[in-house]
């Protein structure tokens, strides 16, 4: 494609930039992604990762968009190719607390027994939703926006500068880039590491969360086939992607407090990334010279979550025209 063959230009490969440019390039738009690293590198390859808006907000906007992400990615369960399935499990809370309000949204949601809990656990609910084999579902976004006609380059950008005169909008998917590539530098947008371990799986078909509120330590477990990804960590304002051998093997023991079994599960992988984090998403417009500057950024722990949605409000024709 030369310089005026595009319409849209997207900036950044994670979940974010590759489902935006999926609905542009599907609706006919020419698409292309300028990406510093390639998927594999980004923070959404390092995640879980399961549908749930995970302490993100407004939360006016975050209950359409992971509404009409939860639609897609029920469809997409069907699609074997697609890295997507619908599996059941339990969240539950150490403390008696009430249960999220999203949780109607999704198939069998039911309280637990008392019965059905772990040790030390006192409150919980049952549900299925959408968990994602991100390695999987990142190449199946990336095969649908190439049958589209789009591309992926590598090409790491500075500031959206760069990017003026490419096409006549640009929309940042830029995650933790944002910081520094926005014309207005963006200090609100911090860096929550995450650490997850990914161990062979012995037997385990359902998934298990605890709630575990603002604590920096997280515990869940899902599985992935053969595979189980341990989770987690949510660490404000640490900027490592080196996986911390202390933190992983706590991550384990936590997980095997609750289920033995992993114990002395092998490990296979250890995956961080750094979750884009802001008091509020950014999806919004601005002007940048006689540019359209759309903004998609800010999604904390919630990228998948809400990523159909927000692409869905970037395709607006009014928005992206």
């Amino acid at each position: 494609m030369s310089r005026t063959d595009l319409d849209a230009l997207i900036i950044g490969a994670g979940v974010s930039g590759l489902t935006t440019a999926v609905c542009l390039a599907e609706a006919g738009l020419r698409v292309k992604i300028w990406a510093a690293e390639p998927s594999e590198r980004t923070t959404s390859y390092a995640a879980g990762a399961m549908w749930g808006p995970y302490l993100v907000e407004p939360v006016d906007r975050v209950r359409v968009w992971s509404a009409q992400t939860l639609d897609v990615l029920r469809h997409l369960a069907t699609d074997p190719a697609a890295g997507v399935r619908l599996v059941s499990g339990i969240e539950a809370s150490r403390t008696p607390v009430e249960p999220p309000e999203w949780g109607s949204q999704l198939d069998g949601f039911r309280m637990c027994e008392p019965g059905e809990l772990p040790d030390g656990f006192a409150t919980g609910w049952r549900y299925t939703a959408p968990l994602v084999d991100m390695p999987v579902y990142l190449g199946y976004l990336r095969g649908r926006l190439e049958a589209a006609g789009g591309e992926i380059v590598i090409r790491r950008v500075r500031s959206l500068g760069e990017a003026v005169g490419v096409a006549p909008v640009i929309v940042n998917c830029s995650g933790m880039g944002a910081r520094d590539l926005v014309p207005d530098p963006d200090p609100d947008l911090t860096p929550v590491r995450g650490q997850l371990v990914v161990v062979e799986n012995p037997g385990i078909t359902e998934f298990f969360s605890e709630d575990t509120g603002l604590s920096p330590d997280l515990l869940h477990f899902y599985p992935q086939g053969e595979t189980l990804v341990l989770g987690g960590t949510a660490q404000p304002g640490e900027w490592s992607r080196e996986p911390d051998p202390e933190t992983a093997a706590a991550i384990v023991a936590r997980c095997a407090d609750v289920e033995p079994r992993l114990r002395n599960a092998r490990v296979v992988e250890h995956r961080v990334g750094l979750r884009p984090t802001r008091p509020y998403v950014r999806v919004e417009e601005e002007q940048l010279g006689d540019v359209k500057v759309v903004h998609n950024y800010g999604h904390g722990g919630a990228g998948l979550t809400l990523s159909w949605g927000c692409a869905f409000e970037i395709a607006r024709p009014d928005l992206i025209v």
